[in-house]
């Protein structure tokens, strides 16, 4: 029996429908990020933002700049609520937060993207240790899948909840991937990360110290050696490797509103140029339309603000036999609510760049 042409209709009427969305945490500088690029999304609709701190208000009266928002107020928190009024659900709470409400979500058949801390490592046991918090949940990072698309897109596509990873990490890990996964570190000599983000990377909610009057012609140097994404950067590139690796990684905050550059020094299994080893990268990642390799070796936040992309820069030091790698990404953009998008149009099956083929922006 043939369909008729009124059931043809509407059967591609229901295939352009938009996904019905909601945020979770939407009132801090990702949240809002989330916003401003899902208010553009030709597939999504917002039908939720919570802010408890905020519910009731006018989301323009918080953030004037979302004038596609006009008319919307912040939501207070109520799982149950926000499962009835979506279907994927961006989580952007505070580490240790997010746990209770993504169970309630995933109980709720809601699929999930969660931009905190709680789901990125798959062994509970580091999280008092990194977060100094004991997991309330721990089966749940069994059905986690890390959201770093270039090197997960399969499994991002099937998941129910995908772990968006740290902004710090995301720079690192698509800096170090393609030498990692090919064995092209040498065995012994550690991996060295000299990371720089903007402010906004410590959140709305920061204390006086990393707020711009105090960071004003300043640069500091902040949890050496205690940064809680330190666990997330080994775990990946462990699996990455095959192998235990472990880093040095030193985050330091730097007067700019946003954006993140890692400069990560590697030393070389065996000699390569700089040509060969460019060559290399460009290969990795031909298929990936965020990741940039940059001609000068030499990567810059500048250039990627506003953006979901990632610049990278690759220089090989024959003296040393070290390959220096420069990763810049904006840490509101790839590095947190960009990426998320990213994995939100994966786990949906439509083409990864639909809504974040964004210009960057100019100043």
């Amino acid at each position: 029996m043939q369909p008729s042409s009124r059931g043809i209709r509407k059967a591609k009427a229901d295939l352009q429908a938009p996904v019905r969305v909601a945020i979770v945490g939407a009132s801090g500088y990702t949240g809002a990020e989330l916003l401003r690029l899902l208010s553009v999304h030709p597939r999504a609709a917002i039908t939720m933002a919570t802010a408890d701190r905020s519910a009731g208000r006018l989301i323009t009266d918080v953030y004037p700049q979302l004038a596609p928002l006009s008319g919307v107020r912040f939501a207070p928190l109520n799982p149950a609520a926000v499962a009835r009024q979506a279907d994927v659900v961006f989580v952007a709470l505070p580490p240790g937060e997010s746990t209770a409400v993504v169970g309630r979500l995933l109980a709720a058949s809601r699929r999930v993207i969660d931009l905190g801390a709680d789901f990125r490592l798959r062994d509970s046991r580091l999280y008092p240790r990194w977060y100094h918090w004991r997991h309330r949940r721990p089966a749940l990072l069994r059905q986690s899948v890390y959201g770093l698309p270039e090197w997960h897109r399969n499994r991002i596509a099937s998941a129910r909840l995908v772990a968006n990873p740290g902004c710090y990490p995301t720079a690192i890990l698509l800096g170090l991937a393609p030498l990692v996964s090919r064995g092209l570190m040498a065995p012994k000599g550690p991996i060295i990360i000299d990371a720089k983000s903007g402010l906004s990377g410590a959140g709305r909610s920061a204390n006086l110290a990393f707020q711009l009057p105090e960071m004003h012609e300043s640069l500091e140097a902040y949890q050496i050696g205690t940064h809680r994404h330190t666990p997330e950067i080994e775990q990946e590139l462990g699996r990455l490797a095959g192998r235990r690796l472990s880093v040095v990684f030193t985050p330091h905050l730097v007067p700019m509103s946003r954006g993140l550059l890692a400069t990560i020094y590697v030393p070389l299994r065996r000699a390569l140029t700089t040509a060969q080893l460019r060559s290399l990268y460009r290969e990795t990642y031909a298929t990936a339309p965020f990741v940039r390799i940059r001609d000068d070796g030499s990567a810059n936040p500048k250039y990627v603000r506003g953006t979901n992309l990632c610049d990278i820069g690759v220089t090989v030091l024959p003296r040393t036999r070290q390959a220096v790698i420069s990763s810049a990404i904006d840490n509101l953009g790839k590095g947190a609510a960009g990426q998320a998008v990213q994995n939100f149009n994966l786990m949906m099956g439509w083409p990864e760049t639909l809504g974040l083929n964004l210009p960057g922006l100019i100043a």
